[in-house]
Formats: C-alpha cells, sequence, structure tokens
C-alpha cells in the first residue's frame, strides 16, 4: 500500500499517516513494525547486513579476498522468485529519492563497514586503514554502478550487472590478499 502512495503522491509527500489510513492500521502498529517511513522501504535491512556478517565469517580462507566479497555482494542481493520487481521498485526509490538518497548514508556505511572489515581480516590490518576502507568503498561504488544500470534497463539483469562491476574490482585489489594469514 505504501509504494501505491508513494508512486501516486511521491515519497516526500506521502505521510506515515496516510500509509496507516490506507493500510487500515494505527500509527503505533507501523512503529511497531518500522522506526520510520526510510525503514518501511529498506525492509529487514539489519537482517541483511546480519546475513552479510556471516557469509563473511564463513568464507574458507583460501578464497581470494575479492573472489569472496564478490560472491558475498551476489547473495547479498539474491533476490527470492518473484521479487524483481519489488526490488527493482524499492532500489528505484532509494537511489532515486533524494531524501531517501541521503538517508540511504547510513546504511551504505554499515554495509561498507561489513566489507571492510573482512578486508582488514584478509589483509592483517585495522577495519579503518586505508586500502580495507578503499575497497569498502569501491565494492559499494562498483555495487551502486550495477544497480543504476539495471534501473535504467528494464532488461537488464542485476546479477550479470553485479557480477561485471565486482570481477572488475577483482582484478585490481587481489594481489593484496595474504589469504588470511
Amino acid at each position: 500500500m505504501a509504494y501505491f502512495l508513494f508512486d501516486k503522491h511521491g515519497f516526500d509527500e506521502t505521510s506515515i499517516d496516510d500509509i496507516t489510513a490506507a493500510a487500515g492500521i494505527a500509527r503505533r502498529t507501523f512503529f511497531r513494525y518500522y522506526p520510520s517511513k526510510f525503514d518501511l522501504v529498506w525492509g529487514d535491512f539489519d537482517g541483511e547486513l546480519d546475513r552479510l556478517h556471516q557469509w563473511f565469517s564463513a568464507a574458507p580462507p583460501e578464497t581470494p579476498m575479492m573472489e569472496a566479497i564478490h560472491q558475498a555482494v551476489l547473495e547479498f542481493n539474491r533476490l527470492p522468485p518473484g521479487q524483481e520487481t519489488a526490488h527493482r521498485r524499492r532500489l528505484g526509490l532509494i537511489l532515486g529519492v533524494p531524501t531517501l538518497l541521503a538517508n540511504s548514508t547510513l546504511r551504505f556505511e554499515q554495509w561498507r563497514a561489513e566489507v571492510a572489515a573482512f578486508a582488514a581480516r584478509r589483509l592483517c590490518l585495522a577495519p579503518d586503514d586505508l586500502l580495507p576502507k578503499v575497497i569498502g568503498y569501491s565494492a559499494l561504488g562498483a555495487t551502486l554502478a550495477a544497480y543504476e544500470q539495471w534501473l535504467r534497463d528494464e532488461d537488464a539483469d542485476l546479477m550479470r550487472l553485479l557480477d561485471e562491476a565486482l570481477s572488475e574490482l577483482a582484478i585490481g585489489f587481489d594481489h593484496h590478499d595474504s589469504g588470511g594469514a
């Protein structure tokens, strides 16, 4: 229902009162599930971030660092059957509505921090050292570029675009990998 209202009136113009009235629920019920209107669009991002963390924790040390990041990002973006349209709509809002994009900075930072922490462990560095941070920012940049391309072309395959973008990154960073030693 909220997405219908966002499409009809715009994200910024749709209030929580509009959403709760259309859904036939109380404001209190809305806030039991979502701390804000922004969180409604992002869904269970914390759960997905935890899944990313678990994936990195389970990555075999013999897997090259950038290949592990590549696979983790693909897993993070793997959609259940039939969810592509909803995901495209969500990403279109996140990357296309300035207030949502500004709010997304916090979530992007959490995502980058997971990637940087993994890279830091593999490189025997601190997560806030330059190289792990560069890898985190680069992985996010490649991922966002793939999303933008996917949103521009309705026939594009998100997983193929992510695969291509992350493959390009691997060429540049894997020579630093110490295999977790």
